[in-house]
């Protein structure tokens, strides 16, 4: 039987209070596989205590002894103490816990092809504090799985985005920028969307660095040397690709129509406009790994974790989504 991993995420955020809510609706019987939850039960709980939401806690030993969804039931796959259920506020003392539970959740989905990982937020500065190499989800996946490329995709229903750099400081991206950057990555949005999408012949979008794609080397040089390059290997090899597109005017309503997925040069360049046209129902997922993952499009929401009223939209996108693909 196929299967859902879900790892929680920052133990203080919203990640425990998204399943927690979600399961007291009518979707969470309706899921096609189960959904396990790495983790404390006991993180759950005390969450659902402070949320004064009655839920039901099966705890097991093994992934095999998952059984379908049932509304108001949490299954929980034991693995390690959190040494602090409290909301709100970030403690190092769980960060250990934190990244156990995101190591044993990606390793299941390793050896287990028939499972499909979705995430919960995490925050890179609580886990920063004992390991100062982690940058994200995405290149954590990718070391472990010991992919050679990888790609972050945040998307929703209207809009589709792959992004050249991730979670590095602005000074630094035209320098991580370069024709074999742009091919690659470009090149694993091709055929992820073929294969995860469905999308037969998929029209790519890419976006210059620079304002006005750079207006033929007057504000800028790395379109001509850096971008232009890769575009011209793409379409080499057959890929549908148009660019590069002055980010200003990219995202247009007839843009949105015209493209099915847009290639930024980095983080901030794109994301905006997906979270305000989608925020709330957008999903993440990493591409060019072995396994299955997608997340929420958002963060730990550490003001109101342990709080009513949080919205559980972008969780339910994510499950949609790894549901369709596995």
């Amino acid at each position: 039987m196929k299967k859902l991993i879900y790892s929680h995420g920052e133990s203080s955020g919203i990640g425990p209070d998204l399943v927690i809510k979600l399961c007291k609706t009518n979707y969470w019987a309706k899921l096609k596989y189960p959904l396990i939850i790495v983790g404390d039960p006991k993180l759950f709980i005390d969450r659902a205590n402070l949320l004064k939401k009655n839920i039901s806690i099966i705890s097991i030993q093994s992934i095999n002894e998952a059984q379908p969804n049932k509304k108001n039931t949490l299954q929980i796959l034991f693995n390690g103490k959190c040494k602090n259920t409290n909301p709100g506020r970030l403690y190092k003392s769980n960060v250990k816990y934190i990244l156990d539970v995101l190591n044993t959740s990606i390793n299941i989905c390793i050896k287990n092809k028939d499972c499909a990982l979705v995430t919960g937020p995490l925050s890179k500065e609580n886990i920063i504090k004992i390991d100062s190499q982690f940058t994200g989800h995405t290149e954590h996946i990718q070391r472990l799985t010991k992919s050679k490329n990888v790609l972050m995709l945040l998307g929703s229903e209207k809009l589709k985005l792959a992004f050249i750099t991730t979670h590095i400081p602005l000074q630094k991206v035209s320098n991580a920028i370069n024709e074999d950057a742009v091919f690659s990555k470009t090149k694993i949005l091709d055929i992820e969307l073929k294969k995860k999408f469905k999308i037969k012949n998929p029209r790519i979008g890419i976006l210059g660095l620079n304002p006005h794609a750079g207006e033929n080397g007057k504000i800028g040089s790395e379109e001509i040397n850096k971008i232009a390059p890769a575009i011209k290997k793409l379409k080499s090899q057959k890929i549908n690709i148009t660019g590069p597109i002055s980010a200003d005017t990219a995202f247009t309503v007839s843009n949105r129509k015209k493209y099915d997925a847009f290639v930024a040069m980095y983080h901030d360049q794109a994301l905006p406009v997906l979270k305000a046209i989608s925020f709330g129902s957008g999903y993440n997922i990493t591409l060019g790994v072995s396994i299955i993952r997608t997340s929420v499009d958002h963060g730990v929401a550490l003001d109101i974790a342990g709080k009513d009223g949080l919205d559980y939209g972008s969780l339910q996108s994510a499950i949609n989504l790894a549901q369709k693909i596995i």
